[in-house]
């Protein structure tokens, strides 16, 4: 049942991200992958992180230089956040803030307080 739940919510997550298809993603719409088995998606409002079987959704804002995102855990678990603040180092989980370094069809560099994010398109 909850394996069903989750697909479910997923699913949601999903449609509505493609009914938004790059609305408010702009140049950032697309996967964006970084070293190893991690991901980062935006679509929409919606950003998506993908790191060792584990999927995290958020809404995000980009303004100007300025990467804003609010993560949301769908089944409240603990992985979520250990996700995205330990395997991507993205801290507050509820509250990101992230300067654009770059920009462009094949690269994403994101910095926050001296740490840097590369990340180029999938």
């Amino acid at each position: 049942m909850a394996k069903l739940y989750k697909l479910l919510a997923i699913s949601c997550w999903l449609l509505a991200a493609s009914c938004q298809e790059g609305r408010d993603a702009g140049d950032l719409w697309g996967q964006w992958r970084t070293d190893g088995q991690r991901y980062l998606s935006f679509s929409g409002s919606i950003a998506w992180f993908k790191a060792n079987g584990a999927e995290i959704f958020g809404n995000f804002q980009h303004q100007g230089d300025s990467l804003f995102i609010q993560c949301s855990s769908i089944e409240g678990s603990p992985i979520d956040t250990i996700t995205v603040e330990r395997d991507f180092g993205m801290r507050p989980f509820t509250n990101i803030r992230l300067k654009i370094e770059k920009l462009n069809d094949d690269d994403l560099v994101l910095s926050k307080d001296g740490r840097t994010w590369s990340f180029y398109k999938y």
